[in-house]
């Protein structure tokens, strides 16, 4: 067929089929608003759905900014409370005794007594201002008509002034002998601490004040301190008893205070020479009552070699005054001498010989010691002892008379 022909023919045959087709599926303006309202919603459905995504986004964001904060703030915290907790320390020391006494029955004891128990705390402000504080119960027990007492020993604020000179203020131990300082029942021989230092020194004694200290490279230090002083009693059973001066910064009287200055030298290694000396214009701090100036002098020395140790002291108070003179009491002195061996980590003896002189009539005796330390730990020890005293006046009214005593004892340090 001509090709004329053939298109002829399918126009003839499609086109209606075309219209029919275009009459079935062309929409209707109705068909069509439906479309549009159709597609108008899912839009709306849509900005809606991302509006939600966008504020979901938002809370989640200013949460976490939330916790970023919390935990910033909970590392502070917890920062700022290890930084207060590395700058504060805790420390302590206690001492348990076993004395039996014997002297021909005349005041025989049997008794054992938690001497002391003691908590340090102190607290570094910055690298060179710190506060030290001792608190002490003795004999277990604190209150009326019970044996012991709660005592504030140290309470001190310290300053560096430069690398080797410092300055403190408050209430704080004497610059004078070995145990007035250091008296940690690890730190020596012996149950009971050495009478010379208790009757004459008197060990432990602190005051309230303010104090200088120095040291060199060559070993050589200085102390100098403007202090409370003693108010030794005249009168009573206690009259002249250096020890019962003791006020202990409780309402302390103040009508005269006291001067101490210490020189020492450990340029040495293994040795320890040391000199103070206290000055009161009034020891009684009540003037007229027999008792004026006070003048204490005190030197020892401690050389350790090896698994040898020897600690040598003296201590003497002058008095001046009608009454105390009157008394025999106005020159107080006193030494001892301690030799001592450690020939294992763990264990170590000694001897010492005492001579206190010039004292009460009671407090005047010669005294002679042996014992033994075990250290399980160089903080805690085992102690046994014996005594053997020979007093110059029997007074056994005053119950000074003679006795041997044996020791034992546990102590320790944290």
């Amino acid at each position: 067929m001509k090709p004329v022909l053939l298109t002829a023919i399918y126009l003839a045959f499609l086109l209606p089929l075309s219209a029919q087709a275009a009459e079935k599926t062309a929409p209707t303006v109705e068909e069509l608003w439906e479309i549009i309202q159709k597609q108008q919603a899912e839009i709306e459905a849509l900005k809606n759905q991302q509006q939600q995504t966008a504020k979901q986004a938002a809370d989640a964001d200013e949460k976490a900014e939330a916790a970023v904060v919390a935990v910033e703030d909970s590392a502070s915290g917890i920062g700022s409370a290890s930084n207060w907790a590395d700058k504060t320390t805790i420390g302590g020391y206690g001492e348990l005794h076993y004395n039996n006494i014997n002297n021909d029955g005349i005041d025989d004891k049997n008794e054992i007594d938690f001497q002391r128990f003691v908590l340090f705390f102190g607290h570094e402000f910055t690298d060179r201002l710190r506060f030290f504080s001792e608190l002490e119960l003795e004999h277990a027990v604190s209150g009326d008509d019970e044996n012991g007492e709660v005592e504030l020993e140290q309470a001190y604020i310290e300053y560096d002034i430069r690398d080797n000179l410092q300055t403190k203020g408050g209430l704080f131990l004497m610059p004078v002998g070995i145990l007035n300082e250091t008296h940690e029942p690890n730190t020596f021989y012996g149950v009971e601490r050495n009478d010379v230092e208790s009757i004459i020194v008197p060990t432990t004694w602190w005051e309230a004040g303010a104090a200088l200290n120095g040291y060199y490279d060559n070993g050589i230090s200085w102390d100098l301190a403007l202090t409370s002083g003693l108010a030794i009693p005249t009168t009573g059973n206690n009259a002249f008893v250096i020890r019962s001066g003791r006020q202990k910064v409780s309402e302390a009287i103040a009508n005269d205070f006291a001067y101490t200055g210490r020189l020492k030298y450990t340029g040495i290694q293994g040795l320890e020479l040391a000199g103070t000396l206290n000055y009161q214009s009034d020891a009684s701090q009540e003037s007229g009552d027999g008792l004026g100036r006070g003048l204490l002098f005190e030197t020892h020395a401690i050389y350790q070699k090896g698994p040898f140790q020897l600690r040598a002291l003296y201590a003497g108070w002058d008095f001046d005054g009608s009454a105390v003179a009157a008394a025999d009491a106005d020159r107080q002195h006193g030494w001892y001498i301690e030799p001592s061996i450690r020939p294992w980590q763990m264990l170590g003896f000694y001897a010492r010989y005492e001579d206190v002189y010039g004292a009460r009539t009671r407090d005047q005796f010669k005294q002679w010691e042996i014992g033994a330390n075990y250290w399980p730990h160089e903080d805690v020890v085992l102690k046994v002892d014996y005594r053997d005293r020979n007093v110059d006046h029997v007074d056994v009214a005053a119950e000074s008379v003679d006795f041997t005593a044996f020791d034992l004892g546990i102590g320790y340090q944290f």
